[in-house]
Formats: C-alpha cells, structure tokens, sequence
C-alpha cells in the first residue's frame, strides 16, 4: 500500500449501478447522482479511468442520463453477480491498485463490490456523499460495515483534492469553476 494518498495515476473510479429504474427508488437518489457525476467529470477532466457497471440491465435500465456522458463504453461492464469481483476475471482485467467507489446500492452491491475489490488487494475508497440505497440506515450499516473491514470512506471533494495534488497547476486551474460548484452543491 502507500501512505493513503489517492494517486490520479494509480487509481480508477467505478460507478456501481446508478440506473434508470433503481435511482428513483433511492433515499436522496438525486444527491447520490449529483456527487457521483461531479466526481466522474473530474475523474475525466484528470483522466482518471472510469470503470461503470450496470446490474442487470435489461431489467434495471442503463445508467442515468446524468452520468452517461461520463461512461466509457469499453470499460462498462452488465453483471449479474451483486459484487462485481465475483463476475469473471476478465470483466475487471486492468483495474490498478487503487479503487475509488460510488453508486448503489451501498449495502448490496457497493459493498460486496468494494470488499470484493480489497480482498483482490485493491486499496478501496468509498465515497459517501456517492452512495446511497433505499434506506438510510442500510447505507449506514454498510459504511460503518466497509470501514471496519480496512475501507477507506471519503468525500467526493476529497478524492478530487487528492487527485489533484497541488494548486497553481493548469490541472488545478482548469477544475476550479467545478471546485466551485461542488461547494455550492455540498453547502445547499
């Protein structure tokens, strides 16, 4: 492992399952999808990979068009399996060692995705204000459940912070009007 640091060049975002028929069902699902689409546009603005699943498509819809722009079609992935490492090796080939987590449902499918991840040897890092399910207290019980397992949780601004490293850089430069709205977007 490293000293705990995101690194922007050894580490991925995976958005689990933010889809059309399950969002709406969500407790604060449109929070879940505003914090989860800011963190993706920066992910691509640094060009962090992004990895997206969808649990059974055909049934639960694809992806929210929210986040759609953000989903790279090769690294998208249909799984059947609640936890995405239980799907075949070859669906998760290329993830590097660092994990950064967001999507639903936190207590079903981000938490068996996220401790699938670690037991793989992934440094995992969850973000709550990018995760959510249809209870609030399952999203509790399963952050508190992920950070007792060694699970890294965080906040989508400081996954970006890390990201970024430093200010004064173009990098910096370029995502600060998106800075600005994630602050406005956590402060209302």
């Amino acid at each position: 492992m490293n000293n705990g640091i995101i690194d922007p060049r050894r580490s991925a975002l995976l958005i689990v399952d933010l889809q059309q028929q399950l969002l709406p069902k969500i407790y604060q699902g449109q929070q879940v999808i505003a914090a989860a689409e800011w963190l993706a546009a920066v992910a691509s603005q640094l060009e962090v990979p992004i990895f997206t699943t969808e649990q059974s498509p055909e049934s639960i819809g694809k992806t929210v068009a929210e986040i759609a722009p953000w989903v790279d079609e090769t690294r998208l992935y249909n799984k059947n399996c609640f936890g995405w490492m239980s799907e075949p090796e070859p669906l998760h080939a290329g993830l590097p060692k660092q994990v950064v987590v967001v999507g639903t449902e936190a207590h079903v499918c981000v938490l068996q995705s996220a401790l699938g991840l670690m037991a793989s040897g992934r440094q995992v890092f969850v973000v709550a204000d990018a995760v959510g399910s249809r209870r609030p207290s399952d999203r509790e019980l399963a952050l508190q459940r992920m950070r007792d397992a060694g699970i890294v949780v965080v906040s989508n601004e400081m996954v970006a912070f890390e990201w970024l490293q430093r200010a004064g850089t173009d990098s910096f430069r370029a995502l600060l009007p998106r800075l600005r709205q994630g602050w406005e977007v956590n402060d209302g």
